[in-house]
């Protein structure tokens, strides 16, 4: 286990600061005399007892692998490094220091990026992806944690320690190890110990790329065993039902980035990135779409439906939400529905009408048209139609199954809420 004390020295390096660290290393900021400037340095210290033979192998694996691509690797958007030391009892790796953030801060739901930024992030990893499969290097380990940006939108991609190395002699590569990764990552080949290639990288940033425009992963569950199963057999949700606001070509993009059969996947980043890059023309510039997106969280806010919502279920509402403008007059349910969609009203009137009749009359902040999902084949022919010109929030049962457990709860909790508190005005109107 790493000591909680800040070391004043590590080799010739002077500490700075703590930058973070994880289960296997600590990384500091220090100042290196070889260097001018400040360089990160990640520090292992390796097990004690009976488990440091194996830890030790492990780590010098990894190590191994990152000293070995440095070798090969020289471009602006892959972090340098500048030197590997392993001592007996531990070892450290003295690499660029570069003042950024992990894309694993914009992978929530309440804080996604504009769909711009996103792209263009995306493209950059593509392009340096790129260049290191140009020169035999596969990452294997892509994920938002080893992708840090800075404040303009630079990227710089970290942690090769995983790296396979193509050009190396088949069955030479020593580098792989076990139980090592990102499984919520991984392309089907890689979980089942096929050989790999490029298109395992382009898998990992079809991941990274629907959690960056969704808020949630393609593949959860309650064990790695199920998460295995997933990756491999079942399908991705679409990213367009889990965010609507989407272009549509944004689905066969992500759709073929995260194919389980290499011949329909992208071969290579480049290809990935040409087709990001036709979509990059077409998309709402970002400052447009962070204004769209703060308006519609606050109309959601402001509702007293919601009122016992979180701020992160309310944004993953306000993204998962079709958002529809309808004029006076318009029928927005049709007594004939074939499907069980339904919607919060977030401006103007909508009425229930059984033909010509008015059945219910709905207004700001209430639920309407929810009745055929829990009644089914039993709901009488009624329709929904706009009293004056309106703005609702429509839902889609299917991709309200998709979303966080704790939306889904709340969400049905509010929709019996909302039944409950009009019976209530109909028993108090009639008493009257």
């Amino acid at each position: 286990m790493m000591a909680d004390a800040m070391p004043e020295k590590i080799g010739d390096c002077e500490v700075l600061e703590e930058l973070g660290r994880g289960a296997t290393s600590v990384v500091y900021r220090v100042r290196h005399p070889a260097h001018t400037e400040p360089v990160a340095l990640k520090y292992v210290r390796f097990a004690v007892g009976q488990e440091r033979g194996n830890n030790r192998r492990r780590l010098l694996k990894l190590l191994k692998a990152e000293e070995y691509t440095a070798q090969r690797l020289q471009h602006p958007s892959i972090i340098r490094i500048h030197e590997v030391v392993v001592n007996q009892d531990d070892a450290w790796v003295v690499m660029e220091y570069f003042d950024g953030r992990s894309l694993e801060e914009f992978c929530g739901p309440d804080r996604l990026l504009p769909l711009e930024r996103v792209i263009a992030l995306v493209l950059k990893c593509c392009v340096a992806l790129g260049y290191a499969h140009a020169q035999g290097v596969v990452h294997r380990d892509i994920k938002p944690a080893n992708v840090l940006i800075d404040e303009e939108d630079n990227v710089k991609i970290s942690d090769f320690g995983l790296a396979l190395h193509l050009n190396r002699v088949a069955g030479e590569d020593s580098t792989f190890i076990m139980g090592v990764g990102s499984p919520s990552y991984m392309s089907p080949e890689q979980l089942k110990g096929h050989p790999l290639n490029e298109q395992t990288d382009v898998y990992s940033l079809g991941v990274m790329l629907f959690y960056l425009l969704t808020g949630r992963l393609p593949f959860r569950a309650a064990n790695a065993a199920e998460l295995m199963f997933q990756v491999i057999n079942a399908e991705a949700p679409s990213v367009t039902a889990l965010n609507p606001s989407l272009p549509p070509q944004m689905e066969a993009i992500v759709r073929r980035a995260l194919a389980k059969d290499q011949f329909s996947r992208y071969k290579h980043a480049a290809d990935l990135a040409k087709d990001l890059s036709s979509l990059h023309f077409n998309v709402v510039p970002s400052r447009q779409q962070v204004t769209v997106e703060d308006s519609r969280f606050k109309a959601l806010r402001a509702m007293p439906l919601l009122e016992g919502m979180e701020d992160v279920q309310v944004w993953e509402l306000a993204r998962i939400a079709a958002w529809r403008d309808v004029k006076e007059g318009e029928c927005i349910y049709a007594e004939a529905r074939a499907d069980t969609r339904f919607s919060l009203l977030v401006r103007g009137a909508v009425a229930m009408q059984a033909g010509d009749r008015q059945v219910e009359r709905y207004g700001r902040g209430e639920l309407f048209g929810e009745l055929p999902m829990l009644l089914g084949a039993r709901m009488p022919r009624v329709s929904w139609v706009a009293l004056e010109a309106s703005c609702h929030a429509q839902f889609n049962p299917s991709a309200l199954a998709l979303a966080s457990e704790e939306l889904r709860e709340k969400m049905m909790a509010y929709i019996a809420a909302n039944l409950a508190e009009r019976y209530l005005e109909r028993a108090t109107h009639a008493q009257g």
